[in-house]
C-alpha cells in the first residue's frame, strides 16, 4: 500500500511538472505503450498536431466506420477523416426536433450501432433548460440521412434535473444501458434491445433508474457530466467531465475516471472513492497545461494497432484570447493494474494519428 501511495504521489509531481513546463515534451503515447502491438511491427507514425480542427466541435462523439472516422458534435455538425490525420466536415444529422423547451437545440450526440442500424442519442436543451431531455434518431450509414424517432424523455418525465449528455454502450450482457445527466447526478437504465425505448417503459425506468456518478439536488460542478464508459479486460471504465466547460480561458473542465465491474456500478476511482453520492472524486487524467485550458467531454476510439485514444474539446490561449471549443485528442497509456492516463496529464501539441488498416 505504501508503495502504490509513493508511486502516486511520484505521477502527481512528474505530471505538474510537465504542465508546468507547458507538456514540454509534446509528443503523446509513442510507439510500445500499452495495449498496442510491437513497436518493430508498427507502420511509421504520422503526427498530428492539437488542436485538430479550427472550428467549434463541442462534445465530440468519434465514430469507426469500415475505412473512415467519424466526429459527431454539438449543433449536428458531421466531420470524416479517411487516414486519422485531416478531417472534413462533410453535413449536418439534419434533424430538427421541436419537442422540447421553445429555441431547444440539438446537443452532446452519442452514436452506437445496434443490430443493422446506426443509433443516435442526442439532448434537446437551451441554457438553463427548466425540463430538457433525450431523443433518439436512426440512420443505415453515418452521413444519414437520419430518421427522428422523437424523445426517450424530459427532465421531469424521468426525474432527472438537467437530463442531457447521453452516453449508450452494449454490455458484456449484451443488454443495452444509457447512463445521462449533467452536474446533479448521472443516472443509468436499461434500454430496450433496438435501443429506442426504455425498458419497461417509462414509469418502471423512473421507478428504477440507477445513480451512477454524483448526487441529485443543485448543480455541483464538482461531480459530472459528459459521461462515456468502455469496457476493457474485465472491467467498465467511466469517463466524465468535471468543472466549467464554457468559459473561454476560465475554463475548469477536466477529465475524470473510475471502474466497475458492472455496467451501472458501483464506479469507483484508484483510491476506492465511490463515484455515486460524491463529488472531487475518479482519477483526474486530462486538465489544463500549457495554452490548451479546459479539455473535456469526451469520447473514446481503439485503433487497428490497439491504441486507445482519447477525443474531446478545448479552449486554446491564442495572444489572451480564448478559441474554441476546438476538437483534440491524445493517446491513453494503461499501466500494470489497468487504469489509463494521459502523457503529462494535459493536451499535448503532437500526437501519433489513430492507424486505419485499409481493406484491400
Amino acid at each position: 500500500m505504501r508503495k502504490k501511495i509513493l508511486l502516486q504521489m511520484v505521477c502527481v509531481l512528474f505530471s505538474i511538472a510537465l504542465i508546468a513546463a507547458g507538456c514540454a515534451p509534446g509528443t503523446q503515447g509513442g510507439a510500445g505503450s500499452e495495449g498496442g502491438t510491437d513497436p518493430a511491427d508498427e507502420p511509421d507514425p504520422v503526427y498530428i498536431s492539437n488542436p485538430i480542427t479550427q472550428i467549434d466541435m463541442a462534445d465530440p462523439h468519434i465514430l469507426r466506420w469500415e475505412d473512415s472516422l467519424y466526429i459527431y458534435s454539438t449543433g449536428g455538425k458531421i466531420s470524416r477523416s479517411d487516414d486519422g490525420a485531416t478531417w472534413t466536415e462533410v453535413g449536418n444529422v439534419g434533424i430538427h426536433p421541436s419537442w422540447g423547451t421553445a429555441g431547444a437545440g440539438f446537443w452532446a450526440p452519442d452514436i452506437v450501432k445496434i443490430g443493422d442500424k446506426l443509433v443516435l442519442y442526442y439532448s434537446l436543451s437551451v441554457w438553463d433548460d427548466p425540463n430538457p431531455g433525450i431523443g433518439v434518431a436512426t440512420a443505415d450509414h453515418p452521413e444519414g440521412p437520419w430518421t427522428d424517432h422523437g424523445k426517450l424523455f424530459t427532465s421531469e418525465e424521468i426525474g432527472v434535473d438537467n437530463s442531457i449528455d447521453p452516453c449508450v454502450f452494449v454490455g458484456q450482457d449484451k443488454k443495452v444501458y444509457m447512463i445521462w445527466g449533467s452536474f446533479r447526478g448521472c443516472f443509468g437504465v436499461e434500454l430496450t434491445a433496438d435501443g429506442l425505448g426504455l425498458q419497461g417503459g417509462l414509469d418502471y425506468a423512473r421507478a428504477n433508474k440507477v445513480l451512477v456518478s454524483g448526487k441529485a439536488g443543485p448543480w455541483d460542478g464538482s461531480t459530472f457530466e459528459g459521461s462515456y464508459v468502455i469496457y476493457r479486460d474485465g472491467w467498465y471504465y467511466y469517463f466524465g467531465s468535471s468543472g466549467t466547460c464554457c468559459e473561454g480561458l476560465r475554463s475548469t473542465y477536466h477529465v475524470r475516471v473510475a471502474r466497475s465491474r458492472e455496467p451501472l456500478g458501483p464506479y469507483e476511482d484508484s483510491r476506492g472513492r465511490a463515484l455515486a453520492g460524491n463529488g472531487n472524486v475518479g482519477d483526474t487524467i486530462l486538465a489544463n497545461g500549457g495554452n490548451f485550458v479546459g479539455p473535456g467531454h469526451n469520447s473514446i476510439l481503439i485503433d487497428d494497432l490497439g491504441y486507445y485514444y482519447i477525443v474531446y474539446h478545448v479552449w486554446v490561449n491564442e495572444g489572451g484570447e480564448g478559441k474554441g471549443r476546438y476538437l483534440a485528442m491524445s493517446r491513453l497509456d494503461w499501466d500494470d493494474e489497468g487504469w489509463c492516463s494521459v502523457f503529462g496529464g494535459c493536451p499535448g501539441k503532437r500526437v501519433i494519428a489513430p492507424y486505419l488498416e485499409k481493406a484491400e
